[in-house]
């Protein structure tokens, strides 16, 4: 393959091997096996230009020969080697969707200077004849539905146009409408786009059940109607099905948006995309790829309009809203000066193009501006959302504190030693990936204890703890909660004064072995650094409250809010605790919520918030569920995003103001006779340009 060298520095490389080098799909497929090379973070293909952008990754040694590597491949690629591939990344489809918007764009522009050169003025004349027939046709429709709207105007000032002869306006506002017609077309695309990679499947491989009950496992795409496929606690499921065998508690909040999990077992249907909380489940397929229902949702998606963001809406309306007035001073002009062409400059100013074309190219830079600052948001209506809530809730562990948390001590409390405590609790939680269990097991590993497998197979219930066979002893290992109040192991005033004494600002694991208490496991949790400054930075920035839920004690909730500076907590609050809570500070004085949360235990309340925002290291239910995302695992890019956020409204809002009053000015001119209706039509579409041109600069500054 041909190519030229356009970008080498650093990392990343970018090449160009022109026009018709490859199709959009098989651009696709050298993207797929750049891709299986260790040394290669991300690829960027586009058959527009026979671009191909390469980022290395940074980790990985000899920068400058990994780079010839992949000169030497591409080089060595033959066109018979180009396979065609259907699926694509997120980054690839975005790409592709930008490239074919601003070709689209260049095109009409080019079009339109090269029509005004070259083309006879008669002709001119009859292609703004033959154009506006369906604006035209437009307002028909919308007048005979009694509706006095956008569509009437621009058909009025068109049609007005045309019948004045002024057929160079006419021209000029067709153009300008069907720019705003493919940015909103533009918006849409890619705000379904990135909603549509929120709900894909991204599971490579399955574990399926054989005939003789071995389990193996085996590509996605191979899977088909009627195979046995296992999925365990806090997989995702990839298949739609029935349970075989197996139950579990299943959370369908990407689906059916209720935010509690649901008991299924034998006999019950479950659906790709969604998640095995607890327990483990054998599915018997029933639907794979398109035939699934999360895959039908996504066609639905396709069809509905309502992922435009709440703004974009208002915006429609505000400029219907202005229609009436503008047919007023047009009819006023005409009453009191009986001159057409007064009365056609008037018309000609058309409130509704630098609305509906400003409106959404702000949605979208701010969009783009989030992603450069590493967040990613699924719709321009989670924008808006973020900007105008008063209240933010957080879950303590992973984002408010770091998510690597430490056993600081041990405490025996029988007949077992220290030693004894750690090695057999690292024992039972070896299993889980939860982040107190790693603490647990990496304490013991730098302890050098060897944990042996001594029990029968335990049993993890979510949120509370684990209980198993040890030493043909029941044994159990969780929450106080779990412990003593499910569990009733007794507490005797001599332990609970030693606990009391010992783990007054430490989160603590319990362990009980054959109905008595043993043991106290003391977790520390590090607060992270930029918490506290964010927090107080989100106040300022007029977050009126700050809450904080935990399932920590008391002691630990109430250190951490004391350090945080937040005086709103709940401490010892079990999952679908959480989600309540949510819903009753939403209807206490009508508060629009943001929570932010990264684990399975946050999923039901990021489902009822007004806004959602998982963490950068957040389970996959959590980034499923959430509106957006951090990329970076940053706390700063809360204050970020409300500048953002809060910037986005006030460049819309001040847009609106300077719409109205420059086009308000023009309708007066033209009245009074000082601008004609060509006059008027042009200062009319520059500044709509120029307004348009103003809406795509940045927000925050470099620094910030």
């Amino acid at each position: 393959m041909w190519y030229e060298v356009i970008y080498n520095k650093r990392n990343r490389l970018r090449l160009r091997s022109g026009r018709y080098a490859f199709t959009e799909k098989e651009g696709y497929g050298i993207a797929k096996i750049l891709l299986e090379k260790s040394y290669v973070g991300s690829v960027i293909t586009s058959h527009i230009n026979g671009g191909i952008f390469i980022s290395l990754d940074c980790n990985q040694k000899n920068l400058t020969l990994n780079k010839n590597r992949i000169l030497k491949f591409i080089s060595n690629i033959k066109e018979k080697d180009i396979f065609e591939v259907d699926d694509t990344t997120d980054a690839n489809s975005l790409k592709q969707l930008e490239n074919e918007f601003f070709l689209k764009l260049s095109n009409m522009v080019i079009g339109r200077v090269l029509f005004d050169i070259f083309i006879p003025i008669p002709l001119k004349s009859l292609s703004a004849v033959y154009k506006s027939i369906p604006f035209i046709i437009v307002g028909l429709k919308s007048l005979n539905k009694w509706k006095i709207n956008v569509a009437v105007l621009d058909a009025l000032a068109i049609g007005g146009s045309i019948y004045m002869k002024s057929y160079n306006s006419a021209g000029s506002i067709i153009f300008l409408l069907s720019i705003s017609d493919i940015l909103e077309d533009y918006t849409i695309k890619r705000t379904k786009s990135t909603l549509q990679s929120s709900l894909a499947i991204n599971i490579d491989t399955v574990w399926m059940v054989t005939e003789s009950g071995e389990e193996i496992a085996i590509p996605l795409q191979e899977v088909k109607e009627g195979d046995l496929i296992k999925v365990r606690s806090g997989g995702m499921i990839p298949v739609d099905g029935v349970i075989s065998s197996g139950d579990g508690m299943i959370n369908e909040s990407t689906m059916t948006g209720e935010p509690l999990s649901i008991h299924k077992d034998e006999g019950t249907t479950v659906h790709a995309g969604t998640v095995v909380e607890e327990g483990y489940i054998v599915i018997s397929v029933t639907g794979v790829d398109e035939q699934t229902r999360i895959n039908k949702i996504i066609q639905l998606i396709e069809e509905s309009e309502a992922l435009k963001a709440d703004i974009q809406s208002k915006a429609e309306n505000l400029a219907d809203s202005i229609v009436p007035l503008s047919l007023i001073a047009t009819a006023l002009i005409y009453i009191l000066t009986r001159d057409p062409m007064k009365a056609l400059s008037a018309l000609l100013v058309d409130y509704s193009c630098a609305i509906k074309l400003s409106t959404p190219i702000s949605v979208i830079s701010a969009m783009e501006e989030a992603t450069k600052h590493k967040i990613m948001i699924k719709g321009g209506k989670f924008i808006e959302n973020y900007a105008e809530a008063d209240t933010i809730v957080f879950d303590k562990t992973g984002t408010l504190t770091k998510s690597i948390p430490k056993l600081a001590k041990v405490i025996s409390l029988g007949e077992y030693s220290n030693e004894d405590i750690l090695k057999i609790s690292a024992c039972l939680e070896e299993h889980y990936v939860h982040s107190v269990a790693r603490a647990i097991v990496n304490e013991a590993n730098a302890c050098n204890l060897k944990h042996k497998e001594e029990h029968a197979e335990v049993e993890y219930i979510v949120a509370h703890g684990i209980s198993t066979m040890f030493r043909s002893q029941k044994t159990m290992i969780g929450s106080g909660h779990f412990i003593f109040e499910d569990e009733k192991i007794p507490l005797s005033n001599k332990n609970k004064k030693i606990i009391k004494e010992n783990t007054d600002s430490y989160s603590t694991i319990f362990l009980a072995i054959n109905g008595k208490l043993e043991g106290v496991l003391c977790i520390e949790d590090p607060v992270r650094g930029e918490a506290k400054d964010v927090i107080q930075k989100l106040k300022d920035l007029g977050i009126k409250n700050v809450f904080m839920l935990t399932g920590d004690s008391e002691n630990v909730a109430s250190a951490v809010s004391e350090k945080l500076g937040i005086s709103k907590y709940k401490s010892q609050v079990l999952p679908e605790d959480k989600a309540n809570i949510i819903e009753e500070i939403k209807k206490k004085d009508g508060s629009k919520v943001i929570m932010v949360g990264d684990g399975i235990n946050d999923s039901p309340a990021l489902s009822v918030a007004d806004v959602s925002v998982a963490m950068k290291n957040s389970s996959d239910i959590a980034r499923e569920v959430a509106d957006i995302t951090l990329i970076s695992d940053d706390l700063n890019n809360l204050v970020k995003l409300r500048l953002l956020s809060e910037g986005m409204i006030d460049k819309i809002q001040n847009n609106f103001k300077a719409i109205v009053a420059i086009n308000t000015s023009l309708i007066a001119l033209g009245g009074l006779g000082i601008l004609t209706p060509s006059n008027s039509s042009w200062i009319h579409n520059l500044s709509t340009i120029a307004i348009g041109a103003l809406c795509t600069r940045p927000v925050l500054d470099e620094d910030k």
